[in-house]
């Protein structure tokens, strides 16, 4: 028997809506409370997540693709099973150099996602 708390505590692939971020990205917003946030993000090659910075600790995985990542100033080429890590405040960003998704982890929650 379904449970009223399914939405919050199972998020099936093909039920999470995907949401237009900018050209060449989408995201779904997974699990979160005010604490901890899980968001898939797909990039088309090319696309640009632009360089920006928040208050939040983020550590992300490359579920698939490759990336061009610049973090603090230093970029490097990251790609399929690697990941990284960013620090409040830090501004970052990246390149798509082949389509790909990218697995994020936030602390607190996006609230300006929700």
């Amino acid at each position: 028997m379904a449970s009223k708390h399914d939405n919050i505590l199972f998020q099936l692939n093909g039920e999470v809506e995907w949401q237009d971020v900018s050209p060449g990205i989408k995201r779904q917003i997974f699990g979160y409370n005010d604490n901890l946030m899980l968001v898939k993000v797909r990039f088309e090659k090319g696309a640009v997540g632009t360089l920006h910075q928040h208050l939040h600790s983020q550590a992300s995985y490359v579920e698939s693709g490759k990336f061009e990542l610049t973090i603090g100033g230093e970029k490097k080429i990251l790609q399929t099973g690697d990941g990284y890590f960013v620090p409040p405040n830090i501004e970052h960003g990246c390149i798509c150099l082949e389509e790909g998704i990218l697995i994020d982890v936030f602390n607190p929650a996006r609230e300006d996602f929700i």
